[in-house]
């Protein structure tokens, strides 16, 4: 109880601007914390955005895999793969040419790829019995990087 008394009755002879003084934080103080913080998120942010494209890439891969396991399991039940116009959505509904049918291949709707935009196919494809592919971050055939193209037969 004493030591309570004698921190307010030190308290109470400090004048409101001396309180200030030593219970805040300056200006000058504030701006050197922003800047620091400011120079790290400019170091780190970079190399986080590389992660997320990279990322992109490796789901896209696995859609597209996955899409490969879906077209095979089609192509055993009804002898041949769905066609350019019957798309990938074959795989979900029954086209009324397919003979055979055991579906849905896939367990859900065909998603888009990880840009919001459909995957491309096309059978019989120029690169074998059916081409699937992603044209990238940039929506445009070829590119390097996250603008590179995914296909299903590299």
């Amino acid at each position: 109880m004493k030591r309570f008394s004698l921190f307010a009755r030190q308290f109470a002879r400090q004048s409101p601007r001396q309180s200030r003084r030593q219970f805040g934080f300056t200006m000058i103080e504030l701006l050197i914390v922003m800047i620091i913080i400011g120079l790290l998120a400019a170091l780190v942010g970079p190399k986080l955005f590389q992660k997320v494209g990279g990322s992109k890439i490796k789901a896209t891969k696995a859609q597209i895999s996955m899409f490969g396991t879906a077209l095979d399991a089609y192509h055993l039940d009804v002898g041949r793969y769905p066609t350019g116009d019957e798309g990938l959505k074959a795989l979900r509904d029954k086209p009324e040419s397919a003979r055979g049918w055991d579906g849905p291949y896939l367990s859900k709707a065909v998603p888009q790829d990880p840009w919001s935009r459909d995957y491309r196919y096309k059978s019989p494809g120029d690169h074998g019995p059916y081409d699937l592919y992603s044209l990238g971050a940039d929506g445009v055939e070829g590119g390097e990087g996250e603008n590179a193209d995914i296909n299903s037969w590299e």
